[in-house]
């Protein structure tokens, strides 16, 4: 008796499947997919059978020629860099934690543009990142940070708050000062990279060492997978907290998987010193206030980022740093100090003359919308911040935002008065 038509097919399938696995292993993979062409068996078995070719496997199959993103409309720091041949040399490398190039720039192929403020157009998936993908990382953190070469030069670290003048603002212009900078704990991938138990071990790393902080900085942690919706958006409207990851610049850096999950908010009793965990870095350390004692605000700051930094160290842990780059944090547009001062002004008469937008440029300040980085200025109140991160320390930065803000002020009153104000020189963002 003869076997059933559909076992004989199924046979000699099986039998072509098998062949083909042979050939497919051999040194001569590429030739075999080149002159087979489009031909329907070879595409079909390559899409379902993951067991042939490994994911880097198939990935070399093409030149990094065939796989080098169309940039020709971006405006962002990592497309004015990337270069064919930076890619065709960085593409097929990996950090320890496999996170790969493309992984790296995603965000930047993803968002052609901003706006508001020109974007960085990639980010770091763990530490190792900026030494493995170096070629483009360099050119985007020289481009991003006004000329800090990070093959030649260091950055300096200075958290002596007492060295900060003239740290008390005009109240009937500034209505909040705040300081804000991000650590990453070393030996872990940064959030758009890390897994789920990574992620869940910064929290747990971070809270434990949170319960340390005694006086005015004890307070206590909030699990977002805990709270409300309602208790959730009174913190985002209150600016104490960070908002749901919707935004495409976050989203397509990979940075909200697993939403809520190993995410939170600790804040002192006051709710004058804060720290996010596992937003866009593991942590996210801030010192705000009503009114305009921004050397108050960053006394805080700096007494509190240090305990932490202790309660860290003395669990076994410590923090990414280096003498090129300063504190390591996902986004390159945060490294060095990570830091970024900045108040809630008003400036009525200031925001309509045709110079305001130059006085900050000289300055080395930017002006956001009081809703954060993807919102517009509204009214006569605006987000005044330092532009700069990387290459002057925290006490010169906090003390480039304090001179610029009471020049900003200063203009402000003598517009009021009628009388004419100065575009000042351009300052210097570093000492070589």
């Amino acid at each position: 008796m003869s076997p059933p038509v559909d076992l004989i097919l199924t046979s000699e399938l099986s039998k072509m499947a098998t062949s083909f696995t042979r050939m497919m292993s051999g040194r001569n993979t590429a030739v075999l997919l080149a002159s087979l062409g489009a031909g329907t068996m070879a595409t079909g078995y390559l899409m379902t059978d993951s067991n042939i070719l490994s994911a880097e496997e198939r990935r070399k199959l093409y030149p990094p020629s065939a796989d080098y993103p169309d940039l020709r409309r971006h405006n962002n720091c990592m497309a004015h860099s990337l270069t064919p041949a930076i890619y065709g040399k960085l593409r097929d490398k990996v950090t320890p934690n496999n996170w790969s190039l493309d992984q790296c720039i995603q965000t930047g192929v993803d968002n052609p543009g901003h706006p508001f403020i020109k974007t960085v157009g990639m980010v770091a998936g763990d530490e190792e990142s900026y030494e493995v993908f170096a070629d483009i990382f360099d050119p985007v953190i020289k481009d991003r940070h006004n000329g800090y070469d990070p093959k030649t030069m260091k950055h300096p670290t200075d958290l002596d708050a007492s060295k900060v003048t003239n740290g008390m603002f005009d109240e009937k212009y500034v209505l909040s000062s705040r300081v804000r900078t991000g650590r990453s704990i070393r030996g872990l991938s940064l959030p758009p990279c890390c897994s789920r138990s990574e992620r869940r071990e910064v929290e747990r790393v971070t809270v434990q060492a949170l319960a340390g902080l005694k006086g005015d900085l004890a307070g206590r942690y909030y699990s977002l997978g805990d709270m409300t919706e309602k208790e959730q958006q009174q913190l985002i409207d209150e600016h104490f907290l960070f908002d749901k990851p919707v935004s495409p610049l976050l989203t397509s850096a990979f940075m909200a998987r697993d939403w809520p999950d190993a995410r939170g908010i600790w804040h002192n009793n006051e709710k004058t010193f804060l720290i996010w965990v596992n937003e866009e870095d593991h942590t996210r350390v801030i010192s705000m206030e009503k009114g305009g004692n921004m050397k108050r605000v960053f006394e805080r700051f700096c007494r509190g980022l240090q305990q932490v930094e202790k309660l860290i160290q003395e669990r076994g842990w410590e923090f990414m740093w280096n003498e090129r780059l300063g504190y390591i944090l996902t986004c390159p547009s945060n490294l060095g100090t990570g830091l970024r001062a900045g108040v809630h002004i008003r400036l009525p008469n200031l925001s309509k003359d045709p110079r305001f937008g130059k006085i900050l440029d000289n300055m080395r300040l930017q002006k956001r919308g009081t809703g954060g980085v993807d919102s517009a200025t509204t009214g006569d109140t605006f987000d005044i911040s330092n532009n700069d991160r990387l290459g002057k320390s925290e006490v010169e930065l906090v003390q480039l935002l304090v001179d610029g803000v009471n020049y900003l002020i200063d203009c402000e009153k003598k517009l009021e008065r009628g009388q004419d104000i100065k575009v000042p020189s351009p300052i210097t963002q570093f000492r070589k």
